[in-house]
C-alpha cells in the first residue's frame, strides 16, 4: 500500500510544485514506484514534466474527470520518461470541476476513493495541492497519510501556516485520524542573507524536530528546470538545488519507514 503525501501551503510561490516534482523524481530514482498527482488547477506540475495541456484530445483523461467520477484514476495515469515515475496530469478545468462538486455528496472523499483503486501499485503517491484552503486541498488532506509543508525563508513565511495546521487538526478529528505532519521544508534559502537564517531559526523554533535538516537553496538552475519540462535532477544533477532535493528525499524516506 502506497504512502500518500500531500504537499501543500495556502501561500503561493513557496516552491510547493517544485518540491512535489523533485521529491517524486528522486523517490523514483531510489527505485520506489511513484505517482505524482497534479491536483492544482494551474497544472504547473504537469507543465514541469513536459505535458502539453493545450491539446485536450491528445492529453486524454485528467484529474478533472477523475474528480467528477467520469473516469477512474488509472485512466488518467501515464508514465513519464523516468523509470518508476508516473503522472496524473491536470488542466485549468479542474477549477470548474471543483465548483461543480460543491453541492455533491462525498465531495471531500473523491480523491481518497480514487487513490484507493491504485494504491497497491505504488510505494509513494505525491499530491501537489493548490495554494489555498480549498475543496481540492481538503480532498488532498483526507486522502493522505502525511502532510508536507514547504515554507520559504522570507518575510511573512509563517503567515497562514497556523490556519493550515488548524484545518489539519479538524480533518484529523472528523475525517482522517491517521494524517500526520511529515515535516516542514525550508525553501528559497539564501545563506548570504541574515533574513534567511533568522526565518529558518523561527521555523525551527515553531516546528522543532519536524523541521527538515535539508534547506532548499535559492538556485537559478531549480528555477530554470520547469521551463525545459524536466526535474532539476535531469536538468543539472550537479547543481546545489539538485543535491539539496536528493538529500531531502532521503530524509522523507527515513521519516516514512
Amino acid at each position: 500500500m502506497a504512502k500518500v503525501i500531500c504537499v501543500t501551503n495556502q501561500k503561493g510561490g513557496v516552491g510547493k510544485t517544485t518540491t512535489a516534482v523533485n521529491l517524486s523524481y528522486y523517490l523514483a530514482k531510489d527505485k520506489f514506484k511513484t505517482l505524482l498527482i497534479d491536483f492544482d488547477p494551474q497544472g504547473n506540475a504537469s507543465s514541469g514534466l513536459n505535458v502539453d495541456k493545450s491539446d485536450r484530445e491528445k492529453l486524454g483523461a485528467t484529474m478533472t474527470e477523475v474528480l467528477l467520477g467520469e473516469k477512474e484514476l488509472k485512466d488518467a495515469i501515464r508514465p513519464t520518461k523516468y523509470k518508476n515515475f508516473d503522472l496524473a496530469p491536470t488542466t485549468p478545468e479542474l477549477a470548474d470541476a471543483e465548483v461543480q462538486l460543491t453541492s455533491q455528496s462525498q465531495r471531500f472523499a473523491r480523491l481518497r476513493d480514487a487513490i484507493h483503486t491504485v494504491a497497491d501499485n505504488y510505494d509513494y503517491i505525491i499530491i501537489d495541492s493548490p495554494p489555498s484552503l480549498s475543496l481540492l486541498t481538503v480532498n488532498g488532506m483526507i486522502a493522505s497519510d502525511f502532510l508536507l509543508l514547504p515554507v520559504q525563508t522570507e518575510f511573512y513565511a509563517l503567515e497562514g501556516v497556523a490556519q493550515l495546521l488548524e484545518s489539519m487538526k479538524l480533518i484529523m478529528k472528523q475525517a482522517n485520524p491517521h494524517l500526520k505532519l511529515l515535516g516542514v521544508l525550508a525553501t528559497m534559502y539564501d545563506k548570504r542573507t541574515s533574513l534567511s537564517s533568522q526565518v529558518y531559526t523561527e521555523i525551527q523554533k515553531y516546528f522543532k524536530q519536524l523541521t527538515f535538516k535539508t534547506k532548499i537553496p535559492r538556485n537559478v538552475r531549480v528555477a530554470e528546470a520547469p521551463s525545459h519540462g524536466v526535474p532539476i535532477g535531469a536538468y543539472d544533477k550537479f547543481s546545489k538545488g539538485a543535491k539539496a532535493y536528493k538529500e531531502f528525499t532521503k530524509e522523507v524516506e527515513e521519516r516514512t519507514k
